[in-house]
């Protein structure tokens, strides 16, 4: 039986690995697979070697704490896959984890999913990847080009935002199910996905939404977070004078995109989500200061948000590091609430993004499922 092992690293690249599963037994249902993967793909019948959220840790101070248990775990996946080889090796994301994994696996035939950003951060990176893979998969239209210019193949298959149904949820229904009045202005707050990121934000979006509640007394908070950082959220939120509400599910995280009047998001593919779902937006992020120095010396474009780099323009705010101030979201939030042609100028621009994101005739998953299934042969 044909076998297909797939590395997922965070909860992104845990909902991409699960579409993946489902476009390749669209016209392969002999396939098996197995690997390192999170709860969506483990409703796909998908084992894993461990928890995934053992590898979602970002930072470059941040992750030194936890350097001995991820080489740990290097060690162990390398060893699984040597001793029980698959027939295809699929790495999603998570360049500091995969790429060491690809490497020490060159007898087996390999495929990266998410073309690492190099071309963010440390473009000269770009000489270490020849031979490191046999097909590299582009979520991003300009990326194949980029990569071309330094002797390396990439294939564009669109970005999994636009499956993600970010764009087809229900504001009265939302309204209805939390009991919120119609004219009570939604405001999203998103604080990230990881454990270790989640409580560098929360501080000051809870001193933002009592500095515009003070403007707006009926604004109400809603924080959409995933299942295994819930409960640190609501911890964290507990001591907040207004009491946000706190969305766990899908379904009810795409309807508050669809009632919010504006939001408030770090940097990431939460602002390709609220883009597809039209939510006026500024982003925002806080990180340790010596990471952030570190960082301003790598990055190598102009924008840290995709929803800017994508536009060429820093089309929503970017409110970093010390910008990152209640005073300054709280000021910029309550323009993009008041200010009716500022946030339409936002979602003119988001449909210009969105339409650049999306592969010609095909799901981005189904387009990502081709390009293994060619390597994989019949």
């Amino acid at each position: 039986m044909t076998r297909i092992a797939i590395i997922a690293g965070e909860q992104s690249g845990d909902v991409l690995g699960a579409r993946l599963i489902q476009a390749i037994r669209a016209s392969r249902p002999d396939i098996t697979f197995g690997g390192i993967g999170g709860p969506r793909m483990a409703e796909q019948g998908f084992t894993t070697l461990f928890p995934m959220a053992e590898l979602a840790v970002m930072g470059l101070l941040e992750v030194l704490p936890k350097i001995r248990r991820l080489r740990r775990r290097l060690r162990e996946t390398i060893a699984a896959l040597k001793a029980d080889p698959p027939d295809l090796l699929v790495t999603i994301d998570s360049p500091g984890f995969c790429l060491r994994v690809l490497k020490a696996l060159p007898e087996i035939k390999r495929v990266h999913y998410v073309a690492p950003q190099v071309w963010a951060w440390k473009p000269k990176r770009v000489h270490e990847f020849p031979g490191l893979w046999d097909r590299l998969l582009c979520l991003l239209p300009f990326e194949p080009a980029w990569f071309a210019q330094h002797g390396i193949e990439g294939r564009f298959v669109g970005h999994p935002v636009l499956e993600s149904g970010a764009d087809q949820g229900d504001a009265a229904r939302f309204r209805a199910r939390h009991g919120l009045a119609d004219t009570a202005p939604v405001l999203i707050l998103m604080p990230g996905s990881r454990r270790s990121e989640v409580p560098r934000l929360l501080p000051v979006f809870a001193e933002t939404v009592a500095l515009l509640r003070a403007h707006i007394p009926n604004l109400v908070a809603v924080v959409p977070v995933a299942s295994a950082v819930a409960e640190t959220v609501r911890a964290a939120t507990s001591t907040w004078a207004v009491q946000p509400l706190i969305v766990t599910e899908l379904d009810d995280k795409h309807d508050a995109y669809a009632a919010a009047a504006a939001a408030l998001t770090k940097s990431g593919t939460s602002t390709l989500e609220l883009a597809l779902a039209g939510v006026p937006m500024a982003v925002t992020y806080r990180v340790n200061p010596l990471t952030a120095m570190m960082a301003r010396r790598m990055i190598k474009v102009a924008h840290v948000a995709m929803v800017n780099i994508l536009a060429g323009r820093e089309l929503v705010p970017e409110l970093l590091q010390e910008r990152c101030k209640p005073e300054i979201l709280a000021e910029t939030v309550l323009a993009l609430i008041r200010d009716k042609a500022m946030a339409q100028a936002q979602r003119d621009g988001f449909a210009a993004v969105m339409a650049g994101l999306r592969p010609s005739g095909e799901l981005p998953s189904v387009a990502a499922a081709r390009g293994v299934l060619e390597l994989l042969g019949p």
